[in-house]
């Protein structure tokens, strides 16, 4: 009777530690999510029911079908390459090779340096007064402003990567120094090379780990428009016009309706492509 008693006691101060956070999560995301799910079926005041007319309206709007084609783009693109990047240096690192000291305060420079530095320096690089401008004229070309080319995804795109690179090689190294030393150990006694050493050791026990960076990737390529916005406002070139772009414009016209609908769309397939990709790694498990 007294171990239930102390079950129960330690169940109620579990619940006890839960509830404020519990609390916090409803009242600033749970709940405005789901005024949000409300306002998607409604008329831009919120008075009547339209039904499916917003979710209709927005897949028939050229700039959202251009945000949401240049958004999956920008992720097809950018986590490939953090991804792959980041795990060549982490194990570059891990290796313990020569000069790897220097590598690790260069990886993380980037990750402490302020938004604002970074605009900054695309400001000093890529504008039509800047760096490259002026290398262009120095050539005998026109100089131009680099973030109203074609040129300026690939500019978002390194950004991302540069910005984000240390921090994914943090956690890849977290993975790397979690696998045993014994297992290479008995690879290499077995003839492996380091080759097959990496494919069918680190790889294998880094899944987990490459869930959780794919994830953060993922979610932290929604954070770019924060460099993006600064350098170039609200109507940047077209080939880096974001969600978060379209968004931040319908707030600023209180399309209310349009932007709830397109919120649920992205949340739906943020959600889904988090559920594949916990799938797919259960079943490489």
């Amino acid at each position: 009777m007294l171990m239930k008693f102390d079950h129960k006691k330690n169940h109620l101060t579990d619940i006890a530690f839960v509830v404020p956070s519990l609390l916090g999560v409803s009242l600033f995301v749970l709940i405005p999510f789901i005024d949000v799910i409300r306002r998607s079926f409604m008329n831009v005041a919120g008075t009547a029911f339209v039904f499916l007319n917003n979710y209709l309206a927005i897949f028939r709007n050229a700039a959202f079908m251009m945000a949401f084609t240049n958004t999956l783009k920008f992720m097809v693109i950018c986590i490939p390459i953090l991804l792959a990047f980041s795990l060549l240096i982490a194990t570059f690192l891990n290796a313990g090779i020569r000069g790897a000291n220097y590598l690790k305060t260069a990886y993380l420079v980037p990750m402490a340096i302020p938004v604002a530095s970074v605009v900054l320096i695309w400001r000093l690089l890529f504008h039509e007064n800047g760096f490259f401008s002026g290398f262009v004229n120095m050539l005998g070309l026109q100089p131009q402003d680099w973030m109203d080319t074609s040129y300026a995804f690939w500019i978002l795109v390194f950004s991302y990567v540069w910005k984000n690179l240390g921090y994914n090689i943090v956690l890849w190294m977290a993975g790397l120094t979690a696998i045993p030393d014994t297992l290479y150990e008995a690879a290499r006694a077995d003839g492996a090379n380091n080759f097959q050493c990496f494919w069918y050791i680190t790889m294998p026990n880094l899944m987990s780990t490459l869930y959780t960076i794919t994830v953060l990737a993922f979610l932290n390529s929604f954070k770019v428009f924060r460099e993006a916005y600064l350098v170039a406002g609200d109507y940047p070139h077209e080939s880096m016009y974001l969600l978060q772009h379209l968004f931040n414009n319908w707030f600023r016209e209180l399309s209310l309706d349009k932007m709830s609908a397109a919120a649920v769309i992205v949340a739906l397939l943020i959600l889904l492509l988090i559920l594949g990709l916990q799938r797919s790694w259960d079943q490489t498990d």
